[in-house]
């Protein structure tokens, strides 16, 4: 019968009669805990009378899908829940089983429980895998108990769980172990009797790359610390150094500490590339980073950070994809959210650059935290409370959508900042319309009257809509509700007025240039 490397396929195992660790099982086998007081890392499931406990000890025969990733320890609950009680229980991988293996189980616990049998778990490694069909199957024996289903997955059931099986089971979610918890039981291997039995020791900074290298698997650690030991016993070595364990699992430890100053000397030659928009450097040290094991968290944050921080309105797109990659982050994890992360870095060192919208927020704050500002003006005060209209609130306030163009003038500011201009847009990328649309709606707002055209940047194309300054044309804009002076038209055969060079030197681009495209 095929085996799917922890359980025969279809075979009832009763406990203790479960299959019986030797001494030539892998290391991750052998330290696999025997009881639910050596399950580390998943504190927030081992609380007493938590779901966990009661499904291990059976006090409670309800089902359950374990939903964590790899090496958290689902399988070893498989193993405690088979051999903690005297309960029947069938191990399936969805690998191998179908239809036919699940309806035999459901038929088989069916008659033992009407025949005064003990009950049955039945435990499904990948459930993920299993059909819609092979799911429906199951339903009918999870609701009236005929079965507990014990499921593993490592997809998000969410998605890969049919909604009836899922509303039928308490869903528990293992978190990845932290570097503590992997250490911890890297140490236990090296010294236990189950484990190495102290044949061996262990450099410290070979168990910092083994750390490293499991991200969190505690498997993935013990399976390479198991190579390096026989690496080291090869060589007739009674320490297990940095190059052995390099060695043996073919992978460079990556100079790189959380905690020190390569974290933050890595971290900042990751922006400032994005910022030299250079996407190849910056692919670089975010691979360093997840090489090294950096929480990919944290890398999200930084890129959202960036998106506003140095991409800013030259591509308001650039925060909304951002944001998008930190949730596929959340969602999918590693090793698949990398390619949302390289996305992002991609088009965010791409990008056109502005940091207008950081030095705007700046200079609100520094003027706010050096007392100026004042009271709000009392046209915009609220007026919806009673007494407030006696106070003069909301008096004289002009609501803008009344407007044919949607901007009136009015002060909007406190009176000891009336005419600051905190946001300075650029000519970079989408920032251009910005650009020339924000002198206008200045002028309009403040009542400064028509806006002088010189040194606003305009285009050689067809003038385009200013939707903020009420959806008119570049020729029509500076008016407002207050100002009824017709506009000028410029004579049939005019020209239209040449746009400045570029301070740098380069080719200017079309007011009208897109978000993404390519900055001057």
């Amino acid at each position: 019968m095929e085996m799917d490397g922890l359980f025969a396929a279809g075979v009832q195992v009763s406990a203790p009669a479960f299959n019986p660790v030797s001494a030539d099982s892998p290391l991750p086998v052998r330290m696999r805990p025997a009881r639910i007081e050596e399950l580390v890392g998943q504190e927030h499931l081992l609380a007493p009378g938590s779901p966990l406990r009661q499904l291990v000890t059976g006090v409670s025969p309800m089902s359950v899908i374990l939903w964590g990733p790899p090496g958290t320890g689902k399988t070893t609950i498989a193993h405690l829940v088979a051999g903690a009680t005297d309960r029947k229980f069938v191990a399936l991988s969805a690998l191998t089983a179908g239809v036919k293996d699940v309806r035999a189980v459901i038929d088989t616990a069916r008659r033992e429980r009407r025949s005064g049998g003990p009950p049955t778990v039945l435990f499904i490694d990948e459930v993920h895998r299993f059909s819609k069909t092979q799911q429906d199957s199951l339903l009918a024996a999870v609701e009236d108990r005929t079965v507990t289903l014990l499921a593993a997955t490592t997809e998000n059931p969410y998605f890969s769980v049919i909604s009836p099986l899922l509303s039928r089971c308490v869903l528990l979610t293992l978190q990845a172990l932290g570097d503590d918890d992997v250490r911890g039981l890297v140490r236990r291997a090296v010294a236990d009797e189950r484990g190495l039995g102290g044949a061996v020791t262990l450099s410290t900074d070979a168990e910092d790359h083994l750390v490293r290298l499991a991200a969190g698997d505690v498997r993935k650690a013990l399976t390479a610390l198991e190579a390096a030991a026989s690496s080291a016993a090869a060589q007739g070595a009674a320490e297990i150094d940095l190059a052995t364990a390099e060695k043996a699992v073919d992978v460079a430890a990556v100079r790189y500490d959380r905690d020190g100053d390569a974290h933050y000397d890595v971290t900042s030659a990751f922006i400032k590339s994005m910022r030299g928009s250079d996407p190849d450097a910056a692919l670089h040290w975010l691979a360093r980073m997840l090489v090294a094991g950096e929480d990919p968290r944290f890398i999200a944050r930084r890129i959202v950070i960036f998106a506003s921080e140095d991409v800013g309105m030259a591509d308001p797109q650039a925060l909304l994809v951002a944001t998008a990659a930190a949730q596929a982050v959340q969602l999918i994890g590693l090793p698949e959210c990398q390619l949302n992360l390289a996305q992002a870095v991609v088009h965010l060192a791409t990008a056109p650059k502005s940091n207008s919208v950081t030095t705007a927020i700046g200079a609100a704050i520094a003027d706010v935290r050096a007392g100026r500002g004042g009271a709000v003006p009392s046209a915009l005060r609220d007026a919806h409370y009673p007494g407030a209209r006696g106070l003069g609130h909301g008096r004289g306030y002009k609501y803008p959508h009344d407007d044919p163009k949607g901007v009136v003038t009015q002060q909007y500011i406190p009176d000891d900042l009336v005419g600051s201009d905190y946001y300075r847009p650029t000519d970079h990328g989408a920032e251009r319309a910005v650009n020339e649309r924000v002198p206008r709606l200045r002028r309009i707002v403040r009542g400064l009257g028509p806006v002088s055209r010189v040194g606003v940047a305009t285009s050689a194309s067809a003038p385009t809509p200013d939707r903020a300054a009420g959806g008119g044309s570049a020729g029509d804009a500076s008016r407002s509700s207050a100002n009824s002076e017709p506009p000028v038209t410029p004579p049939a055969n005019s020209e239209p007025p040449a746009t400045p060079p570029a301070d740098d030197g380069t080719t200017e681009v079309d007011s009208g240039t897109a978000a993404g495209e390519e900055q001057p």
